[in-house]
């Protein structure tokens, strides 16, 4: 499935990342957990992650740069935004809705050894 992500990959991770805190704060889970989840998948510390937040890095950035996406975020599976992450072709959008589907999963009550794939 291919379609033109531009838009989304020029969006700032900052201006989302409230979001995925509000989502999980509204379910009684916490921004630490929220910030778990993004340095697991990326491989960013918590202080490349602020620095991210305050230059308001863009999404393509953000993935592009990451140190390194996690070998076992290929184990995320599932629908996210009405698609199937294992059947979206472009990995830039696939990295993006694995932090979705992981924020989901958090926001759902899950526990963190599972959102993790441990």
């Amino acid at each position: 499935m291919k379609t033109d992500n531009s838009r989304v990959y020029k969006m700032s991770f900052a201006s989302v990342y409230p979001h995925y805190i509000s989502k999980a704060e509204k379910k009684g889970r916490s921004k630490e957990e929220v910030d778990e989840i993004i340095c697991w998948l990326t491989g960013y510390s918590s202080e490349q992650l602020q620095k991210i937040i305050d230059d308001k890095t863009d999404f393509e950035s953000f993935f592009s740069n990451a140190p390194q996406i996690n070998p076992n975020a290929a184990k995320i599976t599932g629908v996210i935004c009405g698609y199937r992450i294992e059947e979206i072709e472009e990995e830039r959008m696939r990295q993006i809705r694995y932090l979705d589907k992981m924020i989901d999963e958090l926001a759902k009550g899950r526990p963190m050894e599972k959102i993790l794939r441990k």
